[in-house]
């Protein structure tokens, strides 16, 4: 019976990351997904500069549009656009991103098995076993887990989550004049939710349209999808995917192994609170993660994760906060240079939110808004005529 020194279950950014360092390493390394690649995934697919970072080198990324404008609403209104000298966010399709992490996997010495799904993971002083759906087991020494929050590792591991988020999203082919309207510009709206907000990613020929909102406000979160498409003039286009997740942080202190069990990504909890941004997590507490299995030192990764991740989750955690109690006045700071200048070192991967957070101007304006009493959420407004914007 083979035992690999390393089995990965899942083959999305975070698994395929671990896969390619520790294959690279020398590492025998099994990868085991239950879907094909290429294969749909909901997730809007911008990728910040710190995911662009990680992956240089390994892939070209399939950018399908490279945005450098960013228009910012309030529920739709108070519409105002900015605009950089350089790309913000490079916007991807999914399923082309991660059949090229695939790849890079596979180039580097990874095995790849589709179409097995994993049931269930036991320890034994010798190793890990993975047993599977159609009843066989695959061996190994250690497992790294990036199948998602509610998979098999997670559970196994015993990850506890903070937060959960409910994420709605629709793949809408457009005609070339809205193509044109888009290209090279995203939409973030501030819903009237506490903590929700809605976006429109361009990629070429189709826009990502989708809402994110606290689990347990299901129907509103619905309900602000439906409003915010109308409102776009695109209630009349059929959706190619029609789509919906749930995101889920970690509690503070959760943890990221069991015994000879890695979890990474997703499985782990690992995603920025207020944006709900996970790839560029996904790919670097994967890279982690394989990193620690190459050296043998399974102990490392919770360290690493500990001292590169989790400071800028706590500062994610504080900006929600503040977002959910003022989300009036957080839009009004993005149009100031300061706020601007924040939301451009996040997206090109310059700074950090924890670092961010350690700015005199933040930290001020953070401390304001303290001191402000909550704004109360009022009643979603009924749909509006298709939305314009102007330059800021």
């Amino acid at each position: 019976m083979i035992t690999w020194d390393l089995v990965v279950v899942g083959a999305g950014p975070a698994g395929l990351s671990a896969a390619h360092a520790a294959a690279g390493a020398g590492v025998r390394t099994l990868v085991l997904d239950r879907a094909v690649h290429p294969r749909y995934k909901t997730c809007g697919g911008g990728l910040i500069g710190t995911s662009l970072t990680a992956v240089a080198g390994r892939i070209e990324v399939p950018a399908h549009d490279r945005v450098h404008r960013v228009t910012f609403t309030r529920d739709g209104r108070r519409a105002f656009t900015r605009r950089h000298r350089t790309p913000l966010v490079a916007m991807v399709r999914r399923d082309e991103f991660d059949d090229r992490l695939r790849a890079a996997a596979v180039a580097a010495g990874a095995e790849l098995r589709e179409g097995v799904a994993v049931r269930g993971i036991d320890q034994d002083p010798d190793g890990v076993r993975v047993r599977l759906a159609d009843g066989q087991s695959v061996h190994a020494r250690t497992v790294v887990g990036a199948d998602g929050s509610s998979g098999v590792t997670s559970r196994h591991v015993g990850v506890r989550f903070r937060q959960v988020d409910l994420g709605l999203e629709r793949e809408l082919p457009v005609p070339p004049a809205e193509q044109r309207r888009w290209r090279g510009r995203l939409l973030l709206d501030w819903g009237a939710t506490p903590g929700s907000y809605a976006w429109v990613f361009p990629k070429g020929s189709s826009l990502t349209v989708g809402v994110i909102a606290a689990r347990g406000e299901g129907e509103r979160t619905r309900e602000y999808l439906r409003r915010f498409v109308d409102r776009l003039g695109l209630s009349g286009v059929a959706a190619e995917h029609d789509s919906g997740h749930l995101t889920r942080c970690r509690a503070e202190g959760s943890p990221l192994r069991h015994g000879r069990v890695l979890v990474a990504g997703d499985a782990a909890g690992l995603l920025e609170p207020w944006s709900r941004e996970g790839i560029s997590y996904a790919l670097r507490s994967g890279a982690l993660a394989g990193a620690a299995v190459a050296a043998g030192d399974l102990a490392g990764y919770e360290r690493d994760v500990t001292e590169q991740l989790v400071p800028s989750m706590r500062a994610g955690h504080r900006l929600l906060e503040v977002f959910e109690r003022r989300p009036d006045v957080f839009h009004a700071l993005l149009a100031t240079p300061a706020g601007w200048g924040m939301f451009v070192r996040f997206c090109q991967g310059r700074a950090s939110f924890d670092q961010t957070l350690t700015r005199a101007p933040v930290r001020a304006g953070l401390a304001l808004l303290d001191r402000l009493p909550p704004v109360r959420q009022r009643t979603p407004s009924a749909p509006a005529q298709p939305m314009t914007t102007r330059s800021g």
